[in-house]
């Protein structure tokens, strides 16, 4: 049972509410690096034959339906607990924390993964330093920083995102003049990013499925409501922005990039694109640059990652599902959970000898149970046991458009890697063994936190 229900619990410290509109809105842009664009173009590029602006506007339609169910839910449960918190009270307690075990998974490996891509690009940069030097600095910059508040987080990603789109928009100008000067399909208005007489849907929803992790992140700010003020209002219109915002960069970058880059010919490495892209766009010098600021990039987004993570083990610590003691605690001068924070750092620090293929696996399979289950909350909660059925605005609202959030969801479970599968599962079972114990066998109701005795 949560400590939390005991009569001591009042004075409990809190997360300090400090988030408006538009920081909540940079930590998901920041969390979503909208430069890892050029990371997976050429893959998606070669899977989808030159038509990575459709994949992205497929990903978009997907996410944007999702996102409408979380700022629904968000209304409803203002805790940062996010598809956890939901799943628990609009399903079942058991479902619950099955759905917040999963997106572990997406939440925990996050930073780690951005360590790796930042070491990657250093390793380019330098290869003669030891990369675990570099992984050590930016786990422990990283650490340090949500530590000492939202706040700071929060503003050192507005200014990476602000600086993110200057790049963006300077190389989508050199993409522009050389697609306009002969490069590529030579003209700058064609179809052929879109649709073409060799166009295939099936490949293009694959492509979709890889390109909505880009997304991650328009999710991840739910975590964050209950450190933003006036949350009821401002997360869900941040949720909605941040994917939308987001998709609209993903699909005019692209647009773009496929008419310089009409297939991967050019590529020696299309797993690999974003060095060449800048190589042929820009030029070598330009090159350098670039790749180190895009260490700065995804140091931004496992920031925001790192602050979400923390985030949903509190609420489940809080809850009493995991400890509560280390999990729940909150330091009373920064009001942030900062044995999550230092715990999370720990685990980034295995970037310096982790696989990025199985981690990237690991992530996938826990966004796509948070998605999931998030739109079927919404009809749990709103068309089921809150009764909103009993006209057409509410049958669209509570019952279309998640059903539609579900099935394009679905689409991706289908075209999801058979290792993200395995893995996922493995760590499913884990989560129930682990519940199976603090339940005693399900003997006892799972553990929730009682607001109303806090």
């Amino acid at each position: 049972m949560s400590l939390n229900v005991t009569a001591g619990a009042k004075s409990r410290v809190e997360l300090r509410k400090s988030l408006t509109l538009i920081p909540v809105v940079m930590m998901g842009l920041a969390y979503m690096q909208p430069m890892t664009l050029f990371d997976t173009f050429g893959i998606v590029s070669g899977l989808t034959d030159g038509h990575v602006a459709t994949a992205y506007a497929f990903a978009l339609v997907a996410i944007l339906f999702t996102a409408l169910s979380y700022g629904k839910l968000v209304r409803r449960f203002p805790s940062a607990g996010s598809a956890y918190t939901y799943a628990q009270k609009a399903i079942h307690p058991v479902v619950g924390f099955m759905v917040g075990w999963s997106a572990l998974l997406d939440y925990l490996f996050m930073p780690m993964i951005n360590i790796l891509l930042a070491k990657i690009y250093f390793e380019a940069l330098v290869p003669s330093i030891p990369s675990w030097i570099f992984v050590v600095l930016l786990v422990g910059f990283m650490t340090i920083s949500n530590l000492r508040g939202i706040k700071t987080v929060a503003n050192f990603n507005s200014l990476i995102v602000v600086l993110q789109m200057v790049v963006m928009v300077v190389i989508t100008g050199l993409v522009i003049y050389g697609v306009a000067n002969g490069e590529g399909a030579g003209t700058l208005t064609s179809t052929r990013p879109f649709w073409s007489e060799h166009a295939n849907v099936v490949p293009m929803i694959t492509g979709a499925t890889i390109l909505c992790f880009s997304f991650l992140g328009f999710d991840g700010i739910s975590s964050l409501s209950e450190e933003t003020k006036d949350a009821g209002r401002v997360i869900p219109k941040a949720i909605f922005l941040t994917a939308l915002i987001g998709g609209v960069i993903f699909v005019v970058v692209s647009y773009f990039l496929q008419l310089y880059f009409p297939d991967i010919s050019r590529f020696k490495d299309p797993d690999a694109s974003q060095p060449e892209i800048m190589l042929f766009v820009a030029g070598k010098a330009f090159q350098f640059g670039i790749l180190i600021f895009s260490c700065v990039t995804v140091l931004a987004s496992g920031m925001a990652a790192h602050a979400g993570v923390s985030r949903l083990m509190y609420v489940m610590g809080r809850d009493g599902v995991f400890p509560e003691r280390f999990f729940g605690y909150i330091h009373p001068k920064w009001r942030t959970p900062a044995l999550n924070v230092v715990l999370v750092g720990i685990i980034a620090l295995f970037a310096v000898k982790f696989d990025l293929v199985t981690a990237t696996a690991l992530i996938n399979f826990g966004a796509l149970v948070a998605f999931t289950f998030v739109n079927l909350s919404v009809i749990s909660q709103f068309w089921i046991r809150e009764g909103r059925n009993k006209s057409i605005k509410d049958h669209i609202n509570y019952l279309v458009l998640p059903i539609c959030g579900a099935l394009t969801v679905g689409a991706l479970w289908i075209n999801l890697e058979e290792s993200s599968m395995i893995l996922g599962l493995i760590w499913a079972a884990i989560g129930l063994t682990y519940l199976a114990f603090v339940t005693r066998r399900f003997r006892n109701p799972v553990p929730q936190f009682n607001e109303d005795l806090a």
